[in-house]
């Protein structure tokens, strides 16, 4: 029987100075307190109550362990609700996990808003080392992880945060020297820079939409930012957030390619552990981030065109 349970009837019975009392304070019946109090004297081993037709009393030891449980029942109440106000509270600590490359452009500034925004909430940032499995980041002790990929897991929240643009890019110094790709196909005939974990490129927009594996892979890394130095540098075509790459375009250093066929937006995913309520702390940043994506859209461009 639950100990928990035996202690709170017990001293019920110790404060009110009957089992009927208690029985009607714990909305319960009278032989159902007194089968609670006869558990707990077998758990303790020793006689607490003494038991007369007109009275109930403790004895010497049922004095001592009333006191006892009736302060730890009250710690335990004191506790529950703390932890409760904590968990209706924005702070405490937020651990939060994110692909390097988000990271280290819009998510980094955004994260560090947030933390400004919220001093009481100790926010620990990672970056890297996710799981292809949704929920492993529970396990390893984060409350949110972010993904930029479609996500379908039942046993996590999710929560879309903002659309991220990606283009397909080369130098001019590049385009000079292979000429132009007009089509998809052409992909075949250039040098590609991909990311290790996207041997396959997306071009166009929903149902239009074409998926080409790419075959001539000059260059390839984990990292957004070394594929973009390796674009800048002349090496190939690259497929990279727009973020990053913005500054590039704008001064011509880097060139879109296949207007027609234009990359799709990634979703910028949010997912969080299952239950209700959710912490006020996770819902308060899960807001701020969504305003701060909507705060600070990337710029827009009118891309020149490279046809020869």
């Amino acid at each position: 029987m639950d100990r928990m349970l035996v202690m709170r009837s017990f001293v019920t019975v110790a404060q009110l100075g009957s089992f009927s009392g208690a029985a009607r304070a714990l909305s319960s019946s009278g032989s159902l307190v007194s089968r609670h109090v006869a558990e707990l004297e077998r758990q303790v081993g020793v006689r607490l109550v003494n038991r007369t037709a007109r009275s109930v009393s403790l004895t010497e030891p049922g004095l001592r362990y009333a006191e006892f449980a009736a302060r730890i029942l009250k710690e335990i109440e004191a506790e529950d609700a703390s932890i409760a106000d904590l968990h209706d509270r924005a702070e405490g600590s937020l651990n939060i996990i994110s692909p390097k490359w988000i990271g280290s452009l819009d998510l980094g500034d955004a994260i560090a808003a947030f933390s400004t925004a919220h001093p009481k909430i100790a926010v620990r940032f990672e970056l890297g080392g996710m799981s292809d499995r949704t929920y492993d980041f529970l396990d390893s002790g984060f409350d949110i992880a972010l993904h930029t990929r479609d996500l379908r897991d039942s046993s996590v929240h999710l929560k879309k945060i903002a659309s991220l643009p990606f283009v397909l890019c080369a130098s001019q110094e590049y385009l000079d020297r292979h000429g132009t790709p007009m089509h998809p196909n052409d992909l075949n005939d250039h040098d590609c820079l991909v990311h290790v974990n996207e041997p396959v490129w997306r071009l166009g927009h929903g149902s239009t939409s074409t998926l080409h594996k790419i075959r001539n892979v000059a260059y390839s890394s984990n990292s957004y930012i070394a594929l973009q130095k390796a674009a800048v540098h002349g090496r190939g075509l690259a497929l990279l957030p727009q973020r990053s790459v913005y500054d590039d375009l704008l001064s011509g250093t880097l060139q879109v390619v296949l207007h027609d066929n234009p990359v799709p937006e990634r979703p910028l995913y949010a997912i969080y552990g299952p239950g209700q309520p959710v912490p006020r702390k996770v819902t308060v940043f899960l807001e701020f981030l969504s305003g701060w994506f909507k705060d600070n859209p990337i710029p827009s461009f009118a891309p020149a065109s490279t046809g020869r």
